[in-house]
């Protein structure tokens, strides 16, 4: 194998007399290169938002969600079973449900959640995502998000509107607070309330809808349905964030594999390159192949030249895409020099996550490719008989 490695390397590496294969070889390693740069900057991006739509929907809600159809009415008591679960971190009470919100005579449709600002703090990143202080609840007051704030011009301080349409009740909230997430959807759909005038407001009286729960490893929150599940009567239903969310991880997944599809055929149509590249080499080097037949090199290690051949070019494109694609999705990471539509995206920035596995696959996928391509023209020039490559020297 040494001796058609060398020969290989002699024939695919260094110049050549002829400019014109030379050329011919650099496109074959600058169409795989470009490939797999696309390839892995497409794949880094992809990756980036599955990761970061997941810490944004992780980072705004609970873990697991108890939905109760007659809804809870002994939270302590659920409360203090909920907690001796393993992973259970903390548990928070909420009132959920639809409403109008009326500001200077424009009307959104909005979810309003009543929560208890302590307990909230403590099973999610509300804190974090408020735009100054803590997560400010006063009788009367409520906390909406940054672009229903900005659709409708409201600020700190104003006062709107909440329509319930299950009761017809029209209360006045003063604006305590804006919270922004960088989730579209999110940061225009929901708004805080306390849970005290969120009862008051859907007509529960001390009835709670839900109850949320932070876990110490968000994904383990499977098992601990199962947990819940072994005890929950059949009026509950208990979902995962996942289970929540999982229409928006199926798309990005069906996305990932549809661009990771579509962009191998770069490489694809790069192999045609290698396979160009390797018949002009097997014409050019018929005397060559006569000669080394000649003196008793077998077939099969003439095919191994050539196979070595394709599969080194292949190899020196895969390595500078690699080179390429990693300096890129830093280039990006680092300056965020890509700004996204918010509406579209539910995020306003282009996120980027290199992940190994991800690099081996294209990789190997790529390298599978320049040695598939290479098999055709290496048999070729097997199958060359020493007389004939010889009989006009």
């Amino acid at each position: 194998m040494r001796l058609e490695f060398f020969i290989a390397r002699r024939y695919f590496l260094t110049p050549q007399k002829e400019r014109f294969i030379s050329v011919i070889r650099l496109i074959a390693g600058l169409g795989v290169a470009i490939g797999v740069m696309a390839l892995i900057v497409v794949i880094a991006v992809m990756a980036g938002f599955d990761n970061d739509l997941k810490d944004k929907i992780v980072g705004a809600n609970p873990h697991v969600l108890i939905h109760g159809d007659a809804g809870f009415t002994d939270f302590d008591a659920l409360s203090k079973k909920l907690r001796a679960l393993p992973g259970v971190v903390d548990v928070t009470p909420y009132v959920s449900g639809q409403a109008f919100l009326y500001y200077a005579d424009r009307v959104l449709t909005l979810n309003v959640k009543g929560v208890d600002p302590e307990a909230e703090e403590r099973v999610t990143r509300i804190r974090q995502y408020m735009q100054g202080g803590a997560l400010d609840l006063p009788e009367g007051g409520i906390v909406v998000g940054s672009e229903l704030a900005d659709v409708l011009g409201i600020t700190k301080g104003d006062t709107v509107v909440l329509s319930s349409p299950v009761i017809g009740l029209n209360t006045s909230f003063t604006v305590s607070g804006i919270f922004k997430t960088g989730m579209y959807e999110y940061d225009l759909n929901l708004a805080f309330v306390n849970l005290a005038d969120a009862q008051v407001f859907f007509g529960l009286g001390s009835v709670l809808t839900q109850v949320g729960l932070r876990l110490e490893e968000p994904y383990d929150a499977p098992a601990v349905k199962k947990r819940i599940a072994a005890f929950a009567p059949a009026s509950w239903r208990v979902r995962t964030w996942m289970e929540i969310n999982e229409n928006f991880f199926a798309a990005l997944a069906l996305e990932k594999l549809a661009m990771f599809v579509i962009l191998t055929l770069i490489v694809l149509v790069a192999s045609f390159n290698i396979i160009s590249i390797l018949v002009v080499m097997v014409v050019e080097k018929t005397r060559d192949i006569g000669i080394l037949k000649a003196i008793g090199v077998t077939g099969a290690r003439i095919r191994n030249i050539f196979t070595w051949g394709g599969f080194l070019i292949g190899s020196a494109g895969v390595v500078f895409g690699i080179i390429g694609g990693t300096v890129l999705c830093a280039l990006l990471k680092k300056y965020q020099f890509i700004q996204l539509p918010k509406d579209i995206y539910y995020i306003d920035r282009l996120p980027v996550a290199l992940q190994a596995q991800d690099v081996g696959i294209i990789a190997a996928s790529a390298l599978c490719i320049a040695f598939l391509s290479a098999v055709y023209p290496a048999c070729k020039a097997a199958r060359l008989n020493p007389v004939d490559a010889l009989r006009y020297e």
